[in-house]
């Protein structure tokens, strides 16, 4: 018997930029490439695909508009890029780009650390990001990094959130991204600041990116669901953390969030493609798998429909 629990929420792999923010090597432009048309071939409705950061500063994502650049209309209908600047908007669509994840930190020290100015010139910045967005007919996203905590300044108020999330030089963003950047939260903690969101700020989509630095990404992520988030993101592996915060690791595992969510699309055996995707990538890139259920899908319990038929081989 198949059982679906969230058919209705969207999951997110973020692998080709969170998830490649701290490696030491990166995937070649035309592996990227590669990597996106599997996932979306195999049912994954939308990817974070680069970012405009600094190439000094995040080199594995040097090549994000080279990417762009690769990919079919089509493809980049479902391919998100990190922007932090009407600079790096329209540098983006120059390329192509469509969706773009505006992105800036609730609190100061941590936008000043990764995105070089203080969170209210970024809100500032913003009116003008939208509108070249919406001038070519794209998608932009109020993208909340540090929505619970801060490796500089520690616990960071809800009221914080909602009061940038009400602030109408955000007006126009399509979607608010909630961002636990440290794994620090619980989903208590979760449930509250989502529902607030989802509540008290203006109708758009909400979405949960959560990291697994305390072993609360899975039971995070299905919290931020049963509260209102319509899309959640996760990258292969458990892949990725941010250079700019001390103490963050890698993000919830894209393979745990879809066998726990189990959304319409999936079958065994695109999680079981899935699966070893994850393992050729990662052994490619030197990095360790931290996700569970390639554990469970490599197990020998094979009356279990959800475990790799191939896996005692």
């Amino acid at each position: 018997m198949s059982f679906q629990f969230q058919p209705s929420t969207l999951v997110r792999d973020v692998t080709l930029r969170d998830g490649l923010q701290l490696t030491k090597v990166a995937p070649s432009t035309e592996a990227k490439i590669d990597l996106i048309r599997q996932l979306i071939r195999l049912g994954v409705p939308e990817l974070e695909i680069g970012s405009l950061a600094r190439p000094d500063l995040v080199p594995t994502l040097a090549d994000s508009l080279d990417v762009v650049r690769g990919l079919t209309e089509d493809e980049l209908d479902r391919s998100w890029l990190w922007v932090a600047t009407p600079r790096h908007v329209e540098k983006a669509i120059d390329a192509g780009a469509k969706n773009f994840q505006y992105c800036l930190s609730a609190s100061d020290s941590h936008n000043k650390a990764n995105i070089g100015r203080p969170t209210e010139d970024s809100i500032a910045a913003m009116p003008a990001a939208i509108e070249k967005v919406k001038s070519v007919g794209g998608r932009i996203q109020l993208t909340l990094a540090t929505s619970f905590t801060c490796p500089f300044e520690g616990y960071v108020s809800e009221d914080r959130i909602i009061e940038i999330a009400n602030d109408p030089r955000t007006d126009g963003a399509d979607d608010i991204v909630i961002c636990d950047t440290l794994g620090q939260a619980v989903p208590t903690q979760v449930s509250r600041l989502i529902a607030r969101v989802v509540g008290e700020t203006p109708a758009r989509r909400v979405v949960y990116h959560g990291h697994d630095t305390w072993g609360l990404g899975v039971a995070n992520t299905l919290a931020a669901i049963s509260a209102g988030a319509a899309m959640v993101d996760g990258s292969l592996g458990g892949l990725g953390g941010c250079p700019f915060a001390p103490g963050a690791s890698g993000n919830t595992s894209t393979e745990d969030i879809l066998f726990a969510t189990r959304p319409e699309w999936l079958t065994p055996e695109s999680l079981g493609e899935i699966v070893r995707t994850t393992e050729k990538l990662l052994s490619d890139l030197g990095e360790p798998n931290r996700t569970k259920t390639a554990q469970g899908a490599r197990s020998t319990a094979n009356a279990f429909e959800w475990v790799i038929a191939d896996s005692a081989s």
